[in-house]
């Protein structure tokens, strides 16, 4: 089966061999066990799934909650002449019933599932008619409370064991910590625990972080300096505008990049970047999912993110190529006050949640006992200006009632219009023919797109105009006639995020935040904005090590190439001897002392102890008082 494996993966993909740890998952999921896979941003995750699927008979069932990407990848698939589906709350129930219909009577390898849609009647009636040989869970860490990005439509995912009780599951994450580890395997149902795990240590990735005040300045000062290609991640929308234009005004090819814009803008930046074009793209953290660019040299955070795995998963967009790299975190005494005030704004009031559900719910016309299962699509701006709402509340609101399962949100855009012939070609023949002035237009749709009959494909109405040499607006009412008249079932492109509806509405007595959960949740926040925190202000303790630990590996060596590594390098010290007598003055100072008394209660190279107390009271880890005693600041 090993040169099977090797043969699909050089036939689809072009690799003489695999990276580290795919070939053990397949082989692991080949066994029937049920496989948890922790491999690092760019550690080819996908191609466990689809190498193992391409060599059984029947369908792979793909959960991801990325709708950006499920389309990426499905897109990716197809033009590899691999059969490819996917299903999402962003499309018509048309769609998803002929999607479904299609993965059990046609020849699919591929479903990707949002995770909410499990939950459905259609999808489960379907699913117990399909021939699946695995199903895998992307994102699995989606599925823990207690990971960074908890979503309990994953709990979904459960309920597909009772109807396909022999299948296999493969859950893949890049980022989880030892007790969401745990936490996947548990909520998933694993027969007995299996996890298969790389390092997450990238020995060519140079962890730095700059306390600086004027960021704006180093950036550019750094950026001149530097060679290569890059991102620069900010927190918001405007900011990737207003970097990137004063990059482009001081000569620095640059460009921006946000889930705002429309996807053949996204598609058009991307590339460019890719290509070279674009040297540094700034962008907000919508960047990056599914983009394969080996060659990136730098990754600079202009502001922290809220967790370490975000911030281990953005930076190891660098260095895939295996070539030095660097990851530089921008951090001042500002990003630590506002990380501090994001706790309060990420945990709305229970009372401003429920005053949110309930303006929603009134503003999307869905009256009590109804809307479960329904999608409307929701401008965030607007809804928050009816009703006086802040708009960073409104969004955190909608993420918390999302977190208890009432709803989902998704700010993912731009679905490009879709067609279906939902007549077959016979009677499409004699429409043709008692229609003479549609017969033209339907043969150019004909022309221009395959599949038409067997399910809904994507369109271009621009497209369309310049073939037939008629307006845009011509195209749109010739395809409304057609809808019209029963030919074609016919959804124009939509660019509106969206709200989906897991349950029926209630009333706003019986909608239940669990103070338990609600607490236990804002306290895991508070854990990952301290850890944010200590890893930026940390200056005695190796980057790399301090992120391996997070995740579990305790005792991963120093790297010798961050900031604090090169930092002690000057003082001839290794990192482990800094750290063991830097945790020795930290217990000697519980008790403040004169650098006197310290000194003697020191043992070793009196020589090396000086420099160490120096450096430490250079970084302001300790501190001299008024009154001549040194104590350890914390």
């Amino acid at each position: 089966m090993m040169e099977l494996y090797r043969q699909i993966l050089t036939r689809y993909w072009g690799f003489p061999d695999f990276r580290p740890l795919q070939l053990e998952i397949i082989q692991s999921v080949a066994q029937g066990k049920d496989t948890l896979g922790l491999m690092p941003t760019g550690g080819g995750k996908s191609v466990t799934f689809q190498v193992f699927s391409l060599s059984r008979d029947g369908i792979c069932i793909v959960v991801t909650p990325l709708i950006a990407l499920m389309k990426d990848q499905v897109e990716k698939l197809n033009a590899k002449g691999i059969k490819a589906l996917m299903v999402h709350s962003g499309m018509s129930p048309a769609e998803i019933k002929i999607i479904l219909d299609n993965a059990v009577w046609g020849d699919y390898k591929f479903l990707y599932v949002s995770p909410e849609r499990l939950d459905s009647e259609n999808f489960t009636e379907r699913l117990a008619k399909m021939q699946v040989n695995l199903v895998a869970v992307d994102e699995a860490h989606c599925i823990s409370q207690w990971g960074y990005d908890f979503r309990p439509s994953y709990l979904n995912i459960i309920r597909i064991r009772k109807i396909l009780p022999g299948v296999t599951i493969l859950a893949l994450t890049a980022t989880a910590t030892p007790e969401v580890v745990v936490d996947i395997q548990e909520k998933l149902g694993f027969k007995q625990k299996n996890v298969h795990q790389v390092s997450f240590q990238r020995e060519n990735l140079s962890y730095l972080v700059r306390n600086v005040e004027n960021k704006n300045g180093y950036l550019l000062e750094t950026l001149q300096k530097v060679k290569g290609s890059g991102i620069v991640y900010v927190r918001s929308r405007k900011a990737t505008h207003e970097i990137a234009a004063e990059l482009v005004k001081n000569k620095i090819s640059a460009d921006f990049y946000h889930a705002g814009l429309t996807t053949s803008v996204r598609s058009e930046k991307q590339d460019a970047w890719i290509s070279g074009k674009k040297r540094v793209i700034v962008a907000t953290n919508a960047f990056g999912m599914g983009i394969d660019k080996p060659d990136v040299r730098f990754v600079i955070h202009f502001t922290p993110p809220e967790s370490l795995e975000a911030y281990f998963q953005e930076a190891g967009r660098a260095g895939r190529d295996g070539k030095k790299s660097a990851a530089v975190l921008l951090y001042n005494n500002a990003d630590k006050t506002k990380l501090k005030k994001q706790v309060t704004v990420a945990f709305p009031d229970v009372a401003q949640i429920k005053k949110v559900y309930n303006s929603l719910c009134n503003f999307l016309q869905v009256a009590e006992g109804f809307g479960k299962g329904q999608t409307f699509g929701f401008q965030l701006q607007e809804f928050a200006q009816a009703y006086k709402l802040q708009q960073a509340m409104v969004y955190n609101s909608l993420k918390f009632l999302q977190m208890e399962g009432y709803l989902e949100f998704t700010e993912e855009v731009d679905n490009p219009s879709r067609v279906y012939f939902t007549v077959n070609r016979d009677d499409l023949y004699k429409y043709q023919i008692a229609n003479a002035a549609m017969d033209g237009f339907i043969k150019l749709l004909l022309r221009s797109y395959t599949g038409l009959f067997t399910g809904f494909v994507h369109i271009d109405e621009e497209l369309l105009a310049k073939r037939s040499g008629i307006s845009r607006e011509q195209v749109y009412q010739y395809l409304k006639h057609l809808r019209q008249s029963k030919i074609i079932e016919y959804v124009p492109q939509n660019n509106t995020p969206y709200i989906y509806f897991n349950k029926e509405r209630i009333s706003i007595d019986r909608l239940k935040i669990s103070k338990e959960n609600y607490g236990a949740r804002k306290a895991e926040f508070q854990k990952r904005i301290d850890a944010v925190i200590d890893y930026a202000t940390s200056t005695t303790t190796c980057r790399s090590r301090i992120l391996l630990s997070y995740f579990g590996e305790k005792d991963a060596p120093a790297c010798g190439t961050c900031d604090v590594c090169k930092s002690l390098e000057q003082l001839e010290l290794t990192n482990y001897e800094f750290e063991r007598v830097s945790a020795e003055v930290k217990r000697l100072l519980e008790n403040p002392c004169t650098y006197e008394k310290l000194l003697l209660e020191l043992e070793g190279d009196q020589h090396k102890m000086r420099r160490i107390i120096k450096w430490l009271l250079d970084n302001e880890k300790i501190v001299l008082r008024v009154d001549n005693l040194l104590e350890w600041r914390e």
